[in-house]
């Protein structure tokens, strides 16, 4: 599962976070081609995680609206 980074190297740059899952998955079914499930993305940004070759996203908002943050 990989969501976009809020922080460090790929924060704030979720097109390039979900190029490099797109480049470590293509490498992880060289070797493991029964490896055919990405789930990535959420509701905010699934058009670029299915781009990037997700078979799987969370769309929790999307479905269940916002929700309060816990804490």
């Amino acid at each position: 599962m990989t969501v976009a980074p809020l922080t460090g190297e790929y924060a704030g740059r979720e097109q390039a976070a979900f190029g490099r899952l797109m480049d470590l998955s293509t490498d992880l079914r060289r070797g493991h081609p029964a490896a055919t499930m990405v789930s990535a993305g959420m509701s905010a940004d699934l058009e670029q995680a299915v781009a990037a070759g997700a078979t799987h996203v969370r769309v929790g908002s999307a479905v269940l609206g916002v929700r309060p943050r816990l804490g």
